[in-house]
């Protein structure tokens, strides 16, 4: 009977094993998502007027961001997908991450601002920090004093919010992001990536990042 059992036991683990390697070896082979149009990479990569919101190596793979501060999805990117895109990849030198603010709308202008505000090396941690309470300030009837009260953990004192927000030409700064967004890879909705000269729109998993990413990387 013991030995009965074993052989059971035995049975079963061997399936389990036999699941999960037939689990890892279809995350393996996750097809990269078909892009959705293509552009000229070093035209692309031209920073516009106000300085670029980037981090890793500079000879790593270029990865383009173009996010609102407005989108659930962007906010699941930056929350769920982006801290493991950091660590695999960012922080390994793979890749060269640069987000830009496009703006959907008023409020998303407002958030950049404040992000903006706090001085370019700053602004993509305090990005991430408005992702992080989207839901506090994002879809209030009068979003304007969460969004404030949102910055609070960066440092921005209300005061000193007020006044950024009226700073007119960074304001336009912004605005114009989009504006080049829009002309030169026609934008269909946010996050939108480009990858080797190719854009994707929607939210990408890891997966889907990973088949983009690997055949280009630095092994």
């Amino acid at each position: 009977m013991a030995f009965a059992s074993f052989r059971r036991l035995a049975g079963v683990a061997l399936l389990c094993a036999s699941a999960l390697a037939a689990s890892e070896a279809l995350a393996a082979t996750t097809i990269a998502p078909q892009p959705e149009s293509t552009v000229d990479v070093a035209k692309i990569l031209q920073p516009g007027t106000l300085s670029e919101l980037a981090m890793g190596d500079a000879s790593g793979v270029p990865v383009i961001e173009y996010g609102s501060l407005t989108c659930p999805h962007c906010a699941v990117f930056s929350k769920e997908t982006f801290p493991k895109l950091k660590a695999d990849y960012i922080d390994t030198g793979k890749v060269r991450f640069i987000f830009r603010e496009f703006s959907r709308n008023t409020l998303d202008v407002a958030g950049f601002v404040l992000a903006r505000c706090l001085g370019d090396d700053k602004a993509f941690a305090a990005d991430e920090v408005l992702f992080a309470q989207q839901d506090k300030w994002a879809f209030a009837d009068k979003p304007l004093q969460p969004l404030i009260e949102a910055m609070r953990p960066t440092g921005l004192t209300p005061e000193k919010a007020n006044e950024c927000l009226k700073n007119q030409k960074l304001a336009d700064g912004i605005v114009a992001i989009a504006k080049r967004a829009n002309d030169e890879i026609h934008l269909t909705g946010t996050p939108t990536f480009v990858i080797d000269g190719k854009v994707y729109s929607g939210e990408l998993t890891l997966d889907q990042l990973k088949a983009i990413l690997d055949p280009l990387v630095k092994k």
